[in-house]
């Protein structure tokens, strides 16, 4: 990458929006083993905004709860930290998006691919036999992984449709496009943007790695790329990559056990990826 790109790269990550101080600290206590419940809650209800959106989701359909729940410290009792963690740094992150950019991308559509691969991610991480609390960390993984396209969408518009446009016309993958039109990847850009969110050296190495599947292979960056192209399969979402890349043997070897648990789930699967999109009121496409 020339100087030149990489600063203009790093010029549009920072004019991304920062991550709310109360999204740091959840991930801070959601992070140590004996947080306390009161200390996430305390955090929490001193963001309105942030705990007004965490309890619209918590009744929304996703939970399908029998009662309507009215504060967050219920909301940590029915769903859990680790749950709530999801949460916040998914309304953090939908909230860096605007509705409509230059570029043509779809936001709505993303955003669900972004979901379901956060959920396929974890649900991977769990079959591997992943505790629940670090599992969580797959989901924010999995919803992370493109958000270097949301960079492009908004700061280097021209270049990025002329990606689009090459990865559909030509049915080549988008990151190969962008290399082509930009130089650079979302998945690099991606990484960079993690690093400004000051989040950890494993989610930006996963966000970073997940199509070259280069550098220490670690559980993580698999389960991503192999839940986004489950997801892209299923068509679930779009992500403005339309090729479904082959798991390399390297991969399948590693997870073949839990790809085979997937599968036979698939119906439980495709019923937590329909209630996800519940959180932005999108549908899977067609």
């Amino acid at each position: 990458m020339s100087e030149d790109l990489y600063q203009k790269l790093a010029e549009a990550v920072e004019r991304m929006p920062a991550f709310p101080e109360s999204v740091h600290r959840v991930m801070e206590l959601t992070a140590d083993i004996n947080c306390l419940p009161k200390d996430l809650v305390e955090v929490i209800e001193r963001d309105v905004v942030m705990t007004a959106k965490l309890l619209k989701w918590v009744n929304s359909p996703y939970f399908g709860l029998a009662s309507k729940i009215q504060n967050i410290n219920h909301a940590v009792v029915y769903v859990g930290l680790n749950t709530i963690k999801n949460l916040a740094l998914s309304i953090a992150t939908i909230g860096t998006l605007p509705s409509s950019n230059k570029a043509g991308f779809d936001v709505r559509a993303f955003l669900a691919h972004s979901l379901a691969t956060a959920t396929t991610a974890r649900t991977l991480a769990q079959k591997s036999g992943i505790p629940e609390m670090e599992a969580s960390n797959y989901f924010v993984a999995g919803l992370l992984h493109d958000f270097g396209k949301a960079v492009f969408a908004l700061f280097m518009a021209d270049e990025f449709r002329a990606a689009l446009e090459m990865a559909q016309n030509e049915g080549i993958a988008l990151h190969e496009a962008e290399r082509q039109m930009m130089g650079t990847d979302h998945a690099e850009t991606g990484a960079m943007l993690c690093e400004k969110w000051k989040l950890s050296d494993e989610l930006i190495g996963a966000t970073r790695d997940h199509h070259a599947l280069s550098g220490e292979p670690t559980l993580m960056r698999d389960c991503v790329f192999v839940a986004n192209q489950v997801v892209k399969k299923l068509q679930f979402g779009d992500s403005g990559n339309p090729l479904v890349e082959p798991i390399p043997p390297s991969i399948s070897g590693r997870l073949g056990g839990p790809l085979k648990q997937l599968f036979a789930d698939m119906d439980a699967l495709q019923d937590e990826l329909k209630k996800a999109t519940a959180f932005i009121g999108g549908k899977p496409a067609a």
